[in-house]
């Protein structure tokens, strides 16, 4: 495939993306992303925490957004990456609670929730997910790939790409998730003037 034609597609499934709030009711792109940014302010001023989780190349992201959000937008983040903690609770209890034990421990009505997953599938996402909505955290989710797939129904917010692939749902993924963080630097900005 040439070059050109990766980034038609990539293009294509950008400008594609579904959004749904926690009715299942579709949303407007820009809409979402107001209601996000809105979201991640109060959750900055409130000192609250945004917790980021994926599995694979989206474990990998979370903890580059959960990076980027703290050092520029300075808001508080948090990533299950301790391979002890994650090695006790899959070896202790079941792989299937990783995410949703340390939840249980650390999460706090106000804060949120990004679950990234490609598939949509992934029972530790949507375990955490349930236990984020019991917690009463609000939860945004990313998935790709089938459009029937249950993360996409889950969130508070639910950004679907149509993407087939891992590589291009990651992609895509990516590019959500840094509007998300340069809009939240842009409302910090306008703050401070």
């Amino acid at each position: 495939m040439l070059w050109t034609k990766n980034v038609d597609k990539i293009t294509k499934y950008l400008l594609l993306p579904k959004v749904s709030d926690g009715d299942g009711q579709p949303l407007d792109i820009d809409t979402a992303f107001n209601r996000w940014t809105d979201w991640t302010v109060q959750i900055r001023e409130q000192k609250r925490t945004i917790f980021l989780i994926g599995n694979g190349a989206s474990a990998s992201m979370a903890s580059h957004v959960a990076a980027d959000l703290a050092k520029n937008a300075h808001v508080h983040t948090e990533v299950f990456t301790d391979l002890a903690l994650i090695t006790a609770i899959a070896n202790d209890l079941s792989f299937q609670e990783i995410f949703s034990e340390p939840l249980k421990m650390r999460l706090v009505l106000g804060d949120m929730l990004v679950a990234i997953s490609s598939s949509g599938r992934s029972a530790n996402i949507i375990q955490a997910v349930q236990s984020t909505k019991i917690l009463g955290g609000k939860v945004i989710t990313l998935s790709a790939m089938q459009r029937n797939n249950p993360l996409r129904s889950l969130g508070d917010l639910n950004f679907y790409i149509p993407a087939p692939s891992y590589g291009m749902a990651e992609t895509c993924h990516a590019a959500i998730l840094h509007y998300w963080i340069d809009r939240t630097i842009l409302a910090d900005q306008i703050n401070k003037e």
